[in-house]
């Protein structure tokens, strides 16, 4: 079997930026075993499968695995598919994707980028025993989204830029998979974060478009207005627009093609 992949840098202006998704339409599911064992095989932050809905729902059924696991929700790989799908659509100006834990999610065309509509996902604040030790700081406040999201608000930037987290600590963090975000104001953009991810398989994720769905409705409250430039500080970096529209985040970003290929099972 032949199959196609497309690696993208997503939320990137260049290549070798941003974060990396491998992209793969597929005609029919393959096993789960499967599409595990190619995102391993692949080694990026996450692998994005799609292929035609029969269900009328929306273009195209998404599905997203890590290295380790599949995941309810990944923003820079969803761009990243509709980057592939519209350049294969050139007249197309928007496509959608139904998802089996988040929904129906659309990408479109928007300048020379794209903008990517994700549910707004606003945290509560809460306490978290074993957080400041596994991040190497105390935060100001600690929220939370259900057990999948924590963030970690620090004073200044400078805060999150020098965290040396022990990656093993917060993947003992209650939920196992937890994704962990550490968020401030100010920065090279209005908000600078950094996004954990170890029980997931990815120590430091790059660039993170559902962190971004989580924070925004709290740094849009903070900031007092709904758009905000947003500066994830990786050692690939990325940059993202952010604006909250209700009950929706808007993320518009660039996508670069750095491999066209073939893949063969």
């Amino acid at each position: 079997m032949q199959l196609r992949f497309t690696q993208v840098d997503a939320f990137a202006e260049r290549p070798f930026t941003g974060n990396q998704a491998c992209v793969m339409p597929l005609t029919e599911w393959l096993p789960d075993s499967t599409l595990r064992a190619i995102a391993n095989e692949n080694n990026v932050a996450e692998t994005a499968f799609y292929l035609p809905d029969a269900s009328g729902a929306a273009d195209f059924e998404l599905r997203w695995f890590t290295p380790a696991v599949e995941v309810a929700l990944c923003g820079h790989a969803t761009l990243a598919s509709g980057h592939v799908a519209l350049g294969d659509a050139p007249g197309r100006q928007r496509v959608t994707f139904v998802t089996r834990r988040s929904g129906v999610l659309a990408v479109e065309r928007a300048g020379d980028g794209y903008a990517l509509d994700l549910p707004a996902m606003a945290p509560t604040a809460s306490e978290l025993p074993g957080l400041a030790g596994a991040l190497g700081a105390v935060p100001e406040a600690v929220l939370m989204r259900g057990h999948d999201y924590v963030v970690g608000v620090f004073a200044r930037p400078e805060q999150v830029l020098e965290l040396k987290p022990d990656f093993r600590a917060l993947a003992a963090l209650p939920g196992g998979d937890v994704l962990v975000i550490a968020t401030a104001a100010g920065g090279e953009a209005d908000v600078t974060s950094r996004v954990f991810a170890p029980g997931a398989g990815v120590d430091e994720d790059p660039v993170t478009g559902s962190a971004h769905a989580i924070i925004a409705p709290y740094w849009a409250e903070r900031l007092g207005r709904a758009a905000f430039s947003a500066h994830q500080a990786s050692a690939r970096g990325g940059r993202l627009k952010v604006e909250l529209r209700g009950d929706i985040v808007r993320l518009t970003g660039g996508c670069v093609t750095v491999i066209d290929g073939t893949m063969h099972l």
